[in-house]
C-alpha cells in the first residue's frame, strides 16, 4: 500500500552525508545520523528529534525483533528500552553497541525456545504418553494478535503459550496431508533455521533494520530501503529486470519455481518447470552452492544478473514418485514483468436480448520507468482504451480491486484520459497551506462511453486519486467494498550516495477535485458487494501513527467537462444510483460466490483475535489446494479464473445497467443473461 512515489535523485543534504561519505563506503553506524536527519528534514509533519519519536522508534525496534511476543521476556523488553533510550539522542557516539547488545539477548531467547520445540517435538512417538510429553491437541485454542497479549514474564509462560502456537503451526502442515511425524520435523526445522538466520545477520543489516524502525515511526509509508529491498523496489516499479524469468518462492527450505514468465530464458529452454525446486547455484567462480535453507533474497541475488551471461541451476523435481536431480545452463536475459502490467479482456453481454461488448482492464499496478523508453502504466493504459474504442465496446470495467499504488504521474495521466482537461489531484507540502494541483493538459478524451470502476480494501494511494477523482466529477461509478484502503499521503524516494540504499519518506497528503483527503475514509462506492478483504484491519486507519485527514476547498474543473461534440461523456446521475443498487442486490443475494465470501467474513469477525486449531484443519487444506491450483495454473487458466470472480462479473453486469441508463433507457426486473468470455488482448504484448 505503500507505493505512491516520485522516483527522484535528489540529494538530502551535502552537508548530512558529506562527512559519513568520508568515513565509510558501506552502511554503518556513522551513516545513521545523518540519514536520520535526511527523514526529518524532507517528512511532511515530524521535523525533529523529541520524547514522543524516541518511544516510537523504540515500539518499533521491539516489534521488529519480536512481532509475535513468542521469544523476547518482559524484563528483556525493559532491557532493550533502556539500551535505546540511552543510545537514541547521538546513536554514532554510543557506536551502535546496543544493536548488537540487543541482537545477543534476541538470539538467546531463539536459541532457548528453538531448543525447546526441539525438545517437545523431538521425544519418539510412544503408544502411552508420559504426562508432560508432547500430544497434538485440535482443541487448542489462544489469542494469537499479539497486539491484544502481552510479552511472558517467565520462561515457563513463554514455553505455555508456544506449546499452543506450535499445534497451531503442525496444524497448517497437517491440513495439507502431511502426517503429524513429518510435520514435527518440518516445524523442528522451521525454528532452526529461523536461530541460524538470526545468528547469520550481518551488521549492516541492523543498521538498515534501525533505521528502518525510525522510518516507521515517523508514519507507515516511511521507511529504510536497503540496497536489495531498493533494487527490488526499482525492479517492480519499471517491470523489468535482467535473469532468468522466473518467480520464486520459499517453501520448507528450498527455492521454489513459482512460475515462468513467458519469453524468458527459463521458459524457453524448455527444462524448468514450475514446481521446482533449486537447490544450488553457480557462483562467480563457476563452483556450485548449495542454497537449501538460504534466505530467498540472497538466491535471488546470485541467479539475477547482466543481460548474456549465464548461470547453472542444480534442479530437484518430483517425478513420478521419486526426486530427478539435474543440472540446467541458462543465458540471462532482459525480462519484462508483463503480470503487473494492464491487460484488457472483452466479454458479450446480453441485455433484453441486444448483445453490448465489454471491455475489462486490470490494471493490477500504477508502474513507471523513469529510463527513456520505459514502460508506463500511463502509456500502456492509453493503448489499451485505443483498442476497446476500435473493437466498438459499449463500456469500460477499469479493475483495481488489487492495485496498491505507484507512479503519482501516471495516476494523473490516466485520470485525464477520461476528462477533457483538468484538476486531478492537489498536493500539500510541509508548508501549512500551500497545495500544488496536478492536471491533465492533454485535451483529448481517450475514451467518452460509461465507466465502472473496482474497487476493494485494498485498492491504495494511486488507485484512489484515480477513483476518487473520477467519482468527484461524476465520470466513474465505484463499484466495490464499502471503501478503499485510506492511503491518502505520497511518498519520494531518495537515493543514499554509494549505492547503499534509499530513502522512502512521506512529503505531502493529496486531495481529490472534490477537497477530500482520501486518509482513513478512503473512496466510498456507489454500489457495495462483499469483499474478502472487508475486516477492521485492513486500511490506513488500523497502521500505527497514521496522519490524521485533512479536507481543503472543492478544486473540480470545469474544463474537464464535455457538453457537445467530439468527446462528450454524461455525468452520472444521482437518481440513477438508487436503481442500480436494487438490480445490484438481487445479483449478489443470488450468488453462491458472493454467500461464501459473506459467511467468511462474517466467521473471521466472530472468531475476533482467536485461534482455533480445529477450524485450521478444517478450512486450511481446501485454502491451499485452491492456491496451488491458481499458483501453477497456466497463463489461459489464470485468464479464465480471473473473469469468473464474482466481483469482476458483478462489476460487468452494474456497467450493463449502466449503459441502459446512459442510453435513456429504465431499468426493468430482467437481469441481463451472465458474462461469457470471448476475446483477450493486452498492451503487455505490444510493448
Amino acid at each position: 500500500m505503500t507505493k505512491i512515489v516520485f522516483i527522484v535523485s535528489l540529494l538530502i543534504s551535502s552537508a548530512a552525508f558529506s562527512q559519513s561519505a568520508a568515513f565509510t563506503r558501506s552502511l554503518d553506524c556513522n551513516w545513521i545520523e545523518p540519514i536520520q536527519m535526511g527523514f526529518l528534514q524532507n517528512h511532511l509533519t515530524q521535523k525533529t528529534k523529541d520524547k514522543e519519536l524516541q518511544n516510537r522508534v523504540i515500539t518499533q525496534y521491539i516489534k521488529r525483533q519480536d512481532a509475535a511476543k513468542i521469544y523476547l521476556l518482559e524484563s528483556d523488553v525493559t532491557t532493550v528500552k533502556n539500551l535505546m533510550k540511552n543510545a537514541f539522542d547521538d546513536v554514532a557516539k554510543a557506536d551502535c553497541k546496543f544493536l548488537t547488545e540487543i541482537q545477543d539477548l534476541v538470539s538467546k531467547r531463539i536459541e532457548e525456545r528453538t531448543t525447546y520445540v526441539k525438545n517437545l517435538l523431538s521425544q519418539p512417538a510412544k503408544k502411552k504418553p508420559a504426562p508432560g510429553d508432547f500430544k497434538f491437541e485440535k482443541d487448542t485454542e489462544f489469542t494469537y494478535d499479539p497486539d491484544h497479549k502481552e510479552f511472558p514474564k517467565t520462561n515457563d509462560e513463554a514455553n505455555e503459550f508456544l506449546k499452543k502456537y506450535i499445534q497451531f503451526q503442525l496444524a497448517n502442515y497437517m491440513a495439507t496431508d502431511i502426517k503429524l511425524e513429518e510435520a514435527k520435523k518440518r516445524v523442528v526445522k522451521n525454528y532452526e533455521r529461523n536461530l541460524k538466520r538470526f545468528k547469520e545477520t550481518k551488521y549492516e543489516t541492523l543498521v538498515a533494520n534501525y533505521l528502518n524502525s525510525f522510518a516507521l515511526s515517523l508514519d507507515p509509508h516511511s521507511s529504510f530501503f536497503s540496497k536489495e529491498y531498493y533494487d527490488d523496489f526499482t525492479i517492480d516499479m519499471s517491470l523489468s529486470l535482467e535473469g532468468i524469468g522466473a518467480t520464486l518462492s520459499q517453501d520448507d527450505g528450498f527455492t521454489v519455481v513459482e512460475a515462468l514468465v513467458p519469453g524468458g530464458a527459463a521458459s524457453k529452454s524448455g527444462l524448468v518447470e514450475p514446481q521446482d525446486k533449486i537447490v544450488a547455484v553457480s557462483r562467480k567462480d563457476g563452483k556450485m552452492e548449495n542454497v537449501i535453507d538460504m534466505d530467498l533474497k540472497d538466491v535471488v541475488k546470485m541467479i539475477r544478473g547482466p543481460k548474456g551471461t549465464k548461470v547453472k541451476l542444480t534442479i530437484l523435481r518430483k517425478s513420478e514418485g521419486s526426486n530427478k536431480k539435474f543440472d540446467v545452463e541458462l543465458t540471462r536475459e532482459k525480462i519484462s514483468l508483463e503480470d503487473n502490467a494492464v491487460s484488457i479482456y472483452y466479454i458479450d453481454k446480453e441485455v433484453k436480448g441486444v448483445k453490448k461488448k465489454i471491455g475489462i482492464i486490470n490494471l493490477p499496478s500504477f508502474y513507471s520507468d523513469s529510463k527513456r523508453g520505459g514502460k508506463s502504466a500511463a502509456t500502456d493504459m492509453k493503448k489499451v482504451v485505443a483498442e476497446a474504442k476500435a473493437k466498438g465496446v459499449d463500456g469500460l470495467v477499469l479493475d483495481l480491486s488489487n492495485n496498491g499504488g505507484g507512479s503519482l504521474d501516471d495516476a494523473v495521466k490516466i485520470g485525464g484520459l477520461f476528462i477533457k482537461t483538468g484538476n486531478i489531484v492537489k498536493q500539500s507540502s510541509r508548508r501549512e497551506g500551500s497545495e500544488n494541483a496536478l492536471a491533465d493538459v492533454d485535451e483529448k478524451v481517450d475514451w467518452d462511453g460509461p465507466i465502472v470502476i473496482l474497487t476493494s480494501r485494498i485498492s491504495a494511494s494511486a488507485s484512489e486519486i484515480v477513483s476518487g477523482a473520477m467519482k468527484d466529477y461524476g465520470r466513474a461509478l465505484i463499484v466495490g467494498a464499502d471503501h478503499t484502503y485510506g492511503k491518502g499521503s505520497i511518498q519520494t524516494v531518495i537515493a543514499v550516495p554509494g549505492d547503499l540504499g534509499a530513502l522512502k519518506v512521506t512529503i505531502g497528503m493529496f486531495f481529490t477535485p472534490g477537497g477530500f483527503s482520501t486518509q482513513h475514509r478512503g473512496v466510498e462506492s456507489d454500489i457495495q458487494i462483499p469483499s474478502p478483504y472487508t475486516v477492521d484491519d485492513i486500511g490506513e486507519k488500523s497502521m500505527d501513527y497514521s496522519l490524521p485527514p485533512k479536507k481543503i476547498d472543492s478544486f473540480v474543473s470545469n474544463e474537464a467537462f464535455v457538453e457537445k461534440g467530439d468527446g462528450t461523456w454524461k455525468k452520472i446521475k444521482s437518481d440513477w444510483i438508487p436503481k442500480l443498487k436494487s438490480r445490484s442486490t438481487q445479483r449478489v443475494t443470488k450468488s453462491e460466490e458472493f454467500k461464501k465470501i459473506s459467511d467468511e467474513l462474517e466467521k473471521t469477525k466472530k472468531s475476533g483475535k482467536v485461534i482455533k486449531v480445529s477450524e485450521v484443519l478444517k478450512d486450511k487444506g481446501e485454502k491451499e489446494k485452491k492456491v496451488k491450483k491458481t499458483r501453477y495454473a497456466a497463463k489461459d487458466e489464470k485468464e479464465k479464473e480471473y473473469l469468473k470472480r464474482a466481483d469482476v462479473q458483478e462489476a460487468a453486469d452494474v456497467l450493463s445497467d449502466l449503459i441502459e441508463l446512459e442510453n435513456g433507457k429504465d431499468l426493468d426486473a430482467t437481469i441481463s443473461t451472465p458474462v461469457t468470455a470471448v476475446d483477450k488482448n493486452s498492451a503487455k504484448k505490444d510493448n
